[in-house]
């Protein structure tokens, strides 16, 4: 199908060719109606699926088409900093042909970081990328008007649940308008995230795109092996196979320094990504490594949900 097909604005599929997608990938085809008739809907969907483009897409048309406003109209909350820089990256394209604005809002950054979003929210911009966190802050210094807003968005629902974001979560949804349409996307499906499902959706569409075929071009092995055989390993294989761009996902800000250590002692060039870099740091980082400029980069999962590189 394709996103002519589904009805969107014709400056809406200018967005899309400009940034080179055809057709939509299944999660698109099954949510963009949906939203588009005003449904609440509950998707889980893998990373890599375009579930992005399928809520930022429709709520783009909605928000033109709708009565005007200088107030926020949506809302979209996620887990960490990066995606939410990340997917603000992807509304500028989508909607590069459209009058619509968005800010990312997340912690790192000093004090002026902060007054630009305070301005930006305070002067109405139409969507808000916000992590958690963050939000609490603007929120409680009471300036922020949600009174017009008529869209919310969890985007890695089940990964904000995982890092404690509960309490944040329900505390931001309580300042929010009680008639608005609500999208919850989530990797996975666990219980929780039916049972918040339940508590902030209404008779919502539900999507499971979860299962999905690997691509036959990827190839993935699995090594059985002792904790204190890992980094030893890690380092055979990369001196093995000489890949050009290597991600390794640790489970610990530790495990990362620790095996960062050991492999600053090879030839390659490495660096790190965890919570206690600042922002601009994380950046530098992550740009250096998309411009190929280091062979390995080192995380947390911080990285594993949604960043494009």
């Amino acid at each position: 199908m394709t996103f002519a097909e589904l009805n969107l604005l014709p400056e809406l599929i200018d967005g899309v060719d400009s940034m080179g997608y055809r057709n939509a990938t299944p999660i698109q085809e099954k949510v963009i109606p949906a939203i588009l008739e005003g449904r609440d809907v509950i998707a889980s969907a893998q990373t890599g699926t375009g579930k992005t483009a399928a809520f930022l897409l429709p709520l783009i048309h909605k928000i033109i088409t709708g009565p005007p406003s200088n107030k926020i109209k949506a809302i979209v909350i996620v887990p960490t900093r990066e995606l939410a820089v990340q997917i603000d990256q992807q509304m500028e394209g989508l909607s590069y042909f459209t009058p619509i604005s968005s800010i990312a809002v997340y912690g790192g950054g000093d004090g002026s970081l902060f007054e630009r979003e305070r301005q930006a929210m305070k002067a109405g911009v139409d969507i808000v990328i916000c992590t958690p966190g963050r939000m609490i802050s603007h929120l409680n210094m009471k300036y922020i008007d949600f009174s017009a807003l008529q869209f919310l968005v969890l985007d890695e629902a089940d990964r904000m649940l995982d890092m404690g974001f509960s309490d944040d979560i329900h505390k931001m949804i309580s300042f929010l308008p009680a008639k608005k349409q609500s999208l919850l996307f989530s990797a996975t499906m666990p219980n929780k995230i039916r049972t918040l499902a339940r508590k902030i959706l209404h008779d919502p569409l539900e999507v499971n795109i979860s299962v999905s075929k690997p691509n036959e071009n990827i190839q993935q092995e699995v090594f059985m092996v002792n904790g204190n055989q890992k980094i030893p390993l890690v380092k055979y294989l990369l001196a093995l196979h000489n890949f050009r761009s290597v991600i390794v996902f640790c489970s610990t800000k530790n495990s990362v320094k620790q095996l960062s250590r050991e492999l600053r002692r090879t030839n390659l060039k490495i660096d790190e990504i965890h919570s206690e870099l600042e922002q601009k740091q994380r950046e530098e980082v992550l740009m250096r490594f998309k411009n190929r400029e280091l062979n390995v980069l080192v995380a947390t999962d911080i990285l594993s949900r949604g960043i494009d590189i």
